[in-house]
C-alpha cells in the first residue's frame, strides 16, 4: 500500500524533525510505502538545515504556501494535492508537533486489514492537556451532540482511503472543519483507541479565541440539524416556563440564539470555491 503522511507546519520545525524521525522509526517494521508531505504555511521562521536518516521513508516533500491558510485549509490544501498529484491508497494527517503519537500508526495501519475501505479515526480515550481545555472540550462535545447530534471524538489523525479523500475535496466544509467534514461524507467509520500525546517543544499555539472557532467550525458543518434543534428547544421551554416568565429564565433563550448566530456567521468559512483554488496558493516545492 502507498500511504502519504500529510503534516500542516507553522514555524515548529524543531518539532517536525523529531517528529520526522519517530515516524521513520515506527514505519521501519510495516511492509508499506511511506511518503511525508508537509504542508509549510508560510512560516516566517527558516527551516533548518539538517540531515537525517529517514531511509523507512520513501520522501519527504515540502508544500511551501504563499500566504498563511491555518492549520484547517492546510490539510484541505494538502488532501486535494494528493488526490490530484500523487498516487496513494490511505492519507494520513498529523499534527506537526508531537500531539498525535507516531506509536500509533502501527495499529491504525493493521486496522485497515479489517476495514480497508472505512476510515480509520484515532478516538481519544485520553488527554493530555489542563483542566479548562479539558472542561472546554467537555462542553464543546455536549453542545455537539445536544445541538447537531453528532459525536465526534477524533481529530485530524486518521486514515483515509483514496474515495473518502476524494469526497471530502469535494465538500466545502472541509475548508472550514477537518473532522466535521469527515463525520458529515463518511458516516460509516472504524475507530481504534488514541492518546493525545505532549508537544515536543514549545507550550501550545492554540489560543482560546481559535479554540472556540475551531469549536464552532465543526458544530457549523451541522447547521441545519442546529437550526431545527434550537427552534425545538425554545419553542418546548417557552411553553415550560410561560407562566413564570423572568429575565433570569429567559438566559438559555439567550444563549440558543448567540450560539445559532455563532454556528451561521462561521460557517461562512466553508468554501468550496477557494478550496478547489488552494493549488494556486503553493509558492513552490522542495524536498526536506
Amino acid at each position: 500500500m502507498k500511504i502519504k503522511i500529510l503534516i500542516p507546519v507553522y514555524n515548529d520545525w524543531q518539532s517536525v524533525v523529531k517528529l520526522l524521525e519517530n515516524i521513520n522509526s515506527e514505519v521501519s517494521s510495516l511492509s508499506h510505502e511511506f511518503s511525508v508531505i508537509i504542508i509549510n504555511d508560510a512560516s516566517t521562521e527558516n527551516r533548518p538545515e539538517i540531515s537525517l536518516n529517514l531511509d523507512s521513508l520513501k520522501s519527504i516533500q515540502i508544500i511551501n504556501m504563499n500566504k498563511n491558510l491555518g492549520h484547517a485549509r492546510c490539510n484541505a490544501t494538502g488532501l486535494k494535492y494528493i488526490l490530484e498529484k500523487e498516487e496513494f491508497d490511505y492519507v494520513i494527517p498529523m499534527d506537526g508537533d508531537g500531539e498525535d503519537r507516531p506509536e500509533e500508526i502501527k495499529q491504525i495501519v493493521d486496522n485497515l486489514n479489517y476495514n480497508p475501505h472505512k476510515p480509520i479515526v484515532g478516538e481519544r480515550i485520553k488527554r493530555s492537556e489542563g483542566i479548562f481545555f479539558k472542561f472546554c472540550y467537555f462542553a464543546h462535545k455536549l453542545i455537539l451532540f445536544t445541538f447537531a447530534g453528532e459525536s465526534i471524538k477524533y481529530g485530524n489523525y486518521t486514515c483515509l482511503p483514496k474515495t473518502v479523500v476524494e469526497k471530502m475535496v469535494n465538500e466545502k466544509a472541509t475548508w472550514s472543519s477537518f473532522s466535521g467534514s469527515l463525520a458529515k461524507v463518511a458516516k460509516d467509520r472504524a475507530g481504534v483507541p488514541s492518546e493525545r500525546g505532549t508537544r515536543y517543544f514549545g507550550p501550545s499555539k492554540m489560543s482560546f479565541k481559535n479554540l472556540i472557532v475551531h469549536s464552532l467550525s465543526i458544530i457549523s458543518v451541522f447547521k441545519i440539524n442546529v437550526l431545527i434543534r434550537s427552534i425545538l428547544f425554545i419553542l418546548v421551554y417557552m411553553f415550560l416556563i410561560h407562566q413564570k416568565i423572568s429575565i433570569i429564565m429567559i438566559v438559555p433563550v439567550i444563549l440558543v440564539l448567540i450560539l445559532l448566530v455563532s454556528v451561521f456567521t462561521v460557517s461562512k468559512r466553508e468554501n468550496l470555491e477557494e478550496l478547489n483554488n488552494s493549488l494556486k496558493n503553493i509558492l513552490n516545492i522542495n524536498n526536506f
